[in-house]
């Protein structure tokens, strides 16, 4: 398919952006060419989409279910219960939904941990988005669950191609505290023998931290790498609870960070250590952790919210200025999965964003990435577009009123037991 936008603002100039095949073939102004689709880019800027670079997509059956609770009780007497009674349909149809929210709000990748991995690649095939899935391992210290733990992965491994392209298979380790040191060390051996990227949680909280050195002598970043798990296959979500020693390790071992500026907060986790990790050259990405934390997936929200955390939290108004913030959220999310997106520019993935310039919150526009990161919503967004695809025109997705109708059964039911 080809993709024709004429007339559109990139970077204070009206150009043209001829799109084929899922790339951006040509900018430039009065450009001269046939296309499937012409797009009036009039009042239109255009901005790379965004990665969602850590969530779990089909928590939005959890919105709302478990507020105001501090992590671990959430977790093990709201959340876990709860997910005990999910099935595969319930999975595709509230990730289905959490596809929509994030076509609305600019995001065209995420990159997801959780159950049934199936219902998830299946509902991103049909959504036409793309995105990194991981199947959650979690065996809480039962060596038999491990064993069951691993045949799933490997399972999933050998079938990856039935969901490729719009998804990668990536191995989904929770978190040190939930996975046997057997479970930790075969997911090292089998991504390093199969160049996977490993997505886990780490350091999230100060407790978990503190436990942690308890229980083994070490910081949690000290014993991966005692474990020689550090390098740049490995995606780590939170890491708030670092000392400088471990930062340093992170950035030596190409590690990836993900910063979750909404839940840390709702939950109370800690304030990600943004500038120490810059200084060390650390690689940063953005994300808004799964709905039942959050509560949404809403990319345009995280972005202002990184940036007003580090702000606050220091007491500095210049840490995070607004084009960090929006490089975390596009091009710094996209290189921590080696995705060629993340910038408006030729040869590059034709996944990018329309806004609408007429929109009351874009109004003057003076700058607008500050614009866009300080006074935007989702709202502003008109135009979505994922490798060539357009997902959403004017605000309109396709099969919105059936998915949510699907997924109103799916929560209702699990609610009432």
């Amino acid at each position: 398919m080809s993709l024709f936008i004429k007339n559109v603002l990139l970077n204070e100039n009206v150009i043209d952006i001829f799109i084929q095949n899922g790339t951006i073939n040509a900018i430039g102004e009065n450009l001269d060419f046939q296309a499937d689709k012409i797009i009036n880019g009039t009042n239109k800027a255009v901005i790379p989409s965004f990665v969602n670079a850590h969530t779990h997509s089909a928590m939005t059956l959890m919105r709302s279910y478990a507020d105001d609770m501090e992590l671990h009780d959430w977790l093990e007497n709201k959340i876990w219960p709860f997910e005990k009674n999910i099935t595969e349909e319930d999975v595709y149809w509230g990730t289905r939904l959490a596809i929509i929210e994030m076509i609305k709000s600019g995001t065209t990748h995420f990159n997801d941990m959780y159950w049934h991995y199936d219902g998830t690649a299946q509902a991103v095939v049909d959504s036409g988005i793309h995105a990194h899935l991981s199947s959650a391992f979690i065996d809480l210290g039962d060596s038999e669950l491990t064993k069951k733990q691993i045949a799933e992965q490997v399972d999933l491994y050998h079938r990856k191609n039935e969901y490729e392209p719009n998804v990668t298979f990536t191995l989904g380790i929770h978190s040190l505290y939930t996975v046997t040191n057997s479970g930790v060390e075969w997911a090292r051996d089998f991504a390093k023998d199969h160049n996977l990227k490993i997505h886990m949680h780490l350091s999230e909280t100060k407790k978990e931290v503190d436990e942690w050195v308890k229980q083994t002598g070490m910081r949690p970043v000290d014993y991966l790498d005692s474990l020689d798990m550090l390098g740049n296959h490995l995606l780590a979500a939170h890491v708030n609870w670092v000392s400088d020693d471990e930062i340093q390790k992170l950035s030596d071992n190409g590690v990836g960070v993900i910063h979750c500026p909404t839940s840390n907060m709702k939950l109370a986790s800690g304030v990600f250590p943004y500038k120490r990790m810059k200084d060390a050259g650390v690689r940063m990405g953005l994300a808004t952790d799964g709905v039942a934390s959050n509560n949404n997936v809403d990319m345009v929200d995280e972005i202002k919210m990184a940036a007003l955390l580090q702000k606050s939290s220091s007491q500095d108004p210049t840490i995070m200025p607004a084009k960090e913030a929006f490089h975390l959220a596009t091009k710094g999310s996209a290189s921590l999965f080696d995705l060629n997106m993340g910038e408006i520019a030729v040869g590059k993935s034709a996944d990018l964003l329309l806004l609408d310039l007429n929109n009351i919150h874009l109004i003057p526009n003076y700058h607008l990435i500050p614009n866009l990161v300080y006074s935007a919503h989702s709202g502003c967004i008109h135009t979505t577009v994922s490798k060539g695809e357009i997902l959403m025109e004017n605000g309109s997705v396709n099969d919105e009123e059936i998915i949510i109708e699907q997924f109103n059964k799916a929560a209702n039911r699990l609610v009432k037991g």
